[in-house]
């Protein structure tokens, strides 16, 4: 396959085929996880595996699009993209804009699809991080002229995120910031100390409310809680001791028939760990790292600061998603909301996650078609040994 302009076409496989796996064994388990829900509450048991397959074909183009759409050109848009996703924050206080559900209003209908802004926040920041840091990198060391100015447009993403409220986003968020900040050069005192601020800060906002303490530390003991906050934890844990190595099997989960809340969006780990068993969740997990250890890959072999912060950023944020989400389910962390990548139901985490896996592979057709032109001025050429290597090593490509 070539482009129109008769150069060889760079495509990343690992990345692309490891994503689209994850994206249908989802796509599975959210219809094997919601079709009791589905004809209870709207007559239909494929309801939400209709909605999510819709989700995932947008996302699928949103994907080819921005593979093929020059990360580069974000250094241009990285303002106006603030501005943007300040303006849709700001858009869900407005009374009659913001669409509650469950006691949080995190929704703006739009168009008829309801979407929710601070998941698109996330990659929004990502690049504006990237951008002004790469422009930073001579400074990077000083802190009130090379670290902090960045962060209080993240700053103000945290505020308006908190107030719908969403803490397992705006913590996210300040997390992926600072290890930007780091990856980018800033010393390592400025970063603790950032660190250690955001806790303090974080500690004193759990013990303004009983509800967010008991939230936050309900994790600890849930039987205690069994009733009230513990009640989803304890029901996850019962999910994953039924399902054991090898799983209950597939459509055959008991805690999904009402007894675990959330079971097709932010708790499907516990349903694939139930009819899929630990055989499942390592599927799931292997390839997870499959993605990540491929973005972190490009982030090192990137040549271009903007373009390395951008794909580390990425990582750290479906790492962070990854990590967050899962330790919700089996109970080391505490439930925060956080969708698991590719496998939750929800249009616009899944959006989100497509989108930043096309930048992804674009930043790496970038980066493999500079390495491939950087061999054929060392007079090296494209060789069967070096096709081979790119083959094993680097992004694939085809004629």
């Amino acid at each position: 396959m070539e482009e129109k302009n008769g150069k060889k076409l760079y495509i990343d496989w690992y990345l692309i085929v490891s994503l689209l796996l994850l994206a249908f064994f989802g796509l599975v388990m959210v219809y094997s996880a919601s079709f009791v829900q589905g004809y209870q509450h709207h007559d239909n048991i494929t309801y939400f595996f209709d909605r999510q397959l819709q989700w995932l074909v947008i996302s699928a183009v949103l994907f080819t699009f921005f593979m093929f759409f020059p990360y580069r050109h974000f250094r241009k848009l990285a303002k106006w993209i603030v501005l943007g996703s300040i303006f849709l924050l700001l858009l869900i206080l407005v009374p009659g804009v913001g669409h509650e559900v469950n006691g949080a209003t995190r929704w703006i209908n739009i168009g008829g699809l309801r979407i929710q802004p601070s998941e698109f926040v996330k990659v929004g920041s990502i690049i504006y991080l990237a951008y002004v840091y790469s422009r930073k990198q001579a400074y990077i060391n000083k802190f009130f002229t090379g670290v902090m100015p960045p962060l209080i447009v993240v700053l103000i993403f945290f505020v308006l995120i908190m107030l719908q409220p969403d803490l397992g986003t705006a913590t996210s968020i300040v997390l992926v910031a600072g290890l930007i900040a780091f990856c980018s050069g800033a010393r390592l005192l400025h970063i603790i100390s950032l660190g250690s601020l955001a806790g303090w800060a974080l500690y004193h906002y759990a013990q303004s409310a009983p509800y967010r303490l008991n939230r936050l530390l309900g994790h600890r003991n849930p039987f205690e809680l069994e009733q009230t906050e513990g009640f989803q934890l304890v029901q996850s844990y019962i999910a994953i001791a039924h399902g054991g190595v090898s799983g209950a099997g597939l459509g055959q989960s008991v805690q999904k028939l009402f007894y675990l809340p959330e079971a097709h969006t932010d708790f499907i780990l516990a349903i694939i760990s139930e009819e899929l068993g630990l055989i499942g969740i390592t599927f799931v997990f292997l390839l997870m790292l499959v993605i990540i250890g491929r973005g972190v890959v490009i982030g090192a072999r990137c040549k271009d600061a903007f373009g390395s912060l951008l794909a580390f950023g990425i990582v750290f944020q479906l790492g962070i998603q990854m990590v967050f989400n899962a330790g919700a389910v089996n109970g080391f962390l505490p439930i925060t909301g956080i969708p698991f990548p590719f496998l939750s139901y929800g249009g616009s985490s899944l959006m989100v996650t497509f989108i930043s896996m096309g930048i992804l592979a674009n930043i790496s057709r970038r980066t493999e078609k500079e390495r491939q032109e950087r061999l054929y001025e060392n007079g090296e050429g494209t060789t069967e040994k070096n096709r081979g290597y790119v083959g094993k090593t680097s992004a694939s490509y085809v004629r």
